[in-house]
């Protein structure tokens, strides 16, 4: 697998029934690679399991004074070292490309199921253990796939060593193939506690992870209320709960570890002794006590792959797991996808809160409740995390939602959530994103009321540059106000352009002044489009053309601002932060 094919155009569809599964899967798209991998591995492992013999012969050339045969022996022993030194870079470049290849293809199909999910991702799993799992996770799948090419390319040059030792000196041979496989699964009882130490620990790491995340997003809000202190001591204690589950995992590893050698070195000792008493009792010549130790030595390469390998799968099956429980998210409307469906631009239905918005309109929505308005509003959009298999689908022109295919119904349908993400670039990367092309840019931004927010970025450009759309934003937009954050994402939702628009709450930190201007422009630039924004500003409701209701998820009173605030108690004490009317009040 050349890495020249990184991105892949496809990066498949993984099976996440489980980590082991998906472990497998990912093992099988890169068969080719592996192969390769297998191929080098056993010309290298070969260079250096045959250089004994080069080695014994020469020996024994010296003692019965023979130069012939030392020449020999020196030009077996350049063959093999010229055979190892020419195979190891193609075997290293192989096993490499294994993990980028494999690391990357994981990477793809998270990012990918990030794109589908949008928001709804970090509200099933925290964000930091997306972080995890697209970072440490990934990496240490990769290696997994890595360490597996050359424990099979090891393994297999140990078997070939083995057979060879039982023809070239069968009493030694013999105690040789009794104890290899001895060796090699005596760490096997640990494993299980290196597991679950393992596991420990990668849970205690996504923790300490999330934390660091949630801090870091809410640093300016920290700040404002004092609360940096809080969050710290926090962090520290989940960090030092980590360290304390990493150093509890690499001691068991170094038990694995000590005990392999201590073992392979009582095996050596046994060896060696038992080799002596056959040259003294002149069974073998000293030369073939040397081939036989340079044989028994290499043994120990393919012992410390097995350690390394066991130790991979550990680490990578509990990492695979976690993958594949992001993998595994699923929108409600995918088993129901059709393959073709045309875009709808009739009425908006949703059959469970009773909510209809009709086609071309600009509509508002009161829920009382921010929360219950959120996921009412992922609902319209097909992000809902919580929805009821059996409720009925949101409709858009009489065609649910849930049918359509992801592509089109992201197309039909755009929901900006109260926390719009912002990443890292300029101004005009962040209108480089699929759109109508009836919006320019620079209508988006004066809708958004973004002038100053140009005028700001444009100060912060070099000298001779005069275009804001040049001008750098960083990650999440951290250098601009939580309002001018707000109005930036609005300037790109409004120049995509699509043909159901979903705002949730866009002007909750915008002043007064600057909202009714917003309100305004947004209402005579979405002309003829079906427009829904969540809302409880007065500001915002008085320019909706009608105004809907839906305290408790039900739909409770739909008119136009004035209408309602004068014959809705409730609905004037949600929007005039009146307290809530009792029954009695009602009743009169």
């Amino acid at each position: 697998m050349s890495l020249r094919l990184i991105p892949f155009a496809d990066p498949g569809v993984p099976d996440t029934r489980s980590g082991l599964r998906l472990i497998l899967w990912l093992e099988h798209q890169q068969l080719r690679g592996q192969l390769a991998a297998v191929g080098w591995g056993l010309l290298f492992f070969s260079g250096i399991a045959a250089a004994p013999v080069a080695v014994g012969l020469a020996v024994q050339a010296v003692i019965d004074k023979s130069w012939p045969r030392l020449l020999l022996a020196g030009v077996l022993l350049l063959a093999f070292g010229a055979a190892k030194a020419g195979s190891d870079a193609f075997f290293h470049r192989a096993v490499v490309t294994n993990w980028i290849s494999t690391a990357s293809r994981l990477q793809q199909l998270l990012f990918r199921k990030a794109s589908e999910l949008g928001s709804l991702l970090t509200r099933r799993i925290a964000a930091g253990e997306v972080v995890a799992v697209s970072s440490g996770d990934v990496e240490k799948i990769g290696w997994f796939v890595e360490v597996l090419g050359r424990f099979t390319a090891a393994l297999l040059t140990c078997f070939a060593v083995v057979v060879g030792l039982l023809f070239y000196e069968p009493q030694l041979g013999l105690v040789v193939l009794v104890a290899v496989p001895v060796l090699a699964f005596s760490i096997v009882p640990l494993m299980g506690p290196a597991e679950r130490r393992a596991d420990v620990q990668r849970a205690k790491g996504g923790r300490a992870t999330e934390l660091a995340a949630d801090t870091v997003a809410g640093l300016r809000v920290l700040r404002g209320i004092g609360g940096e202190q809080l969050f710290l001591d926090r962090y520290r204690a989940a960090s030092q709960e980590y360290r304390a589950s990493a150093v509890r995992s690499a001691r068991m590893w170094s038990l694995i570890a000590a005990l392999q050698v201590l073992m392979f070195g009582l095996f050596l000792v046994v060896v060696v002794w038992f080799g002596v008493r056959l040259v003294l009792d002149g069974k073998i010549s000293v030369g073939e006590l040397v081939t036989t130790y340079g044989f028994i030595t290499f043994m120990l390469v393919p012992l410390h792959t097995f350690e390394e390998t066991a130790s991979a799968f550990i680490f990578s099956k509990v990492s695979a797991r976690r993958a594949a429980r992001v993998l595994s998210l699923r929108r409600t409307d995918e088993e129901f996808a059709a393959s073709e469906a045309e875009l709808p631009s009739g009425d908006v239905v949703d059959p469970v809160s009773g909510l209809m918005v009709p086609a071309g309109s600009f509509t508002a929505v009161v829920c009382g409740d921010p929360d219950a308005g959120g996921r009412l509003a992922d609902r319209i959009g097909g992000h809902s995390p919580e929805a009821n298999p059996d409720d009925a689908s949101v409709l858009v022109d009489g065609v649910e939602l849930d049918r359509l295919p992801l592509e089109s119904a992201r197309t039909a349908v755009l929901v900006q959530d109260k926390d719009p993400v912002l990443l890292s670039g300029t101004v005009s990367d962040l209108f480089d994103v699929p759109a109508s092309g009836a919006v320019t840019p620079e209508a988006a931004l004066d809708a958004a009321q973004c002038a100053d927010i140009l005028d700001v970025l444009r100060q912060t450009l070099p000298s001779g540059e005069t275009d804001p759309m040049r001008a750098v934003l960083t990650e999440r937009g951290r250098s601009l106000s939580g309002g001018q954050r707000q109005r930036i994402a609005l300037a790109r939702s409004l120049y995509v352009d699509p043909t159901v628009l979903v705002l949730d709450e866009p002007t909750s930190a915008v002043d007064a002044h600057t909202e009714a201007r917003i309100a305004d422009s947004l209402r005579a630039l979405r002309a003829g489009r079906t427009t829904v924004v969540f809302t409880s500003s007065p500001l915002m409701l008085d320019r909706a053309e009608r105004v809907v209701f839906v305290p408790d998820g039900q739909v409770d009173a739909v008119g136009t601002h004035h209408d309602l605030v004068h014959d809705n108690p409730r609905y004037r004490a949600v929007v005039t932060r009146e307290d809530e009317p009792t029954l009695e009040e009602e009743s009169a």
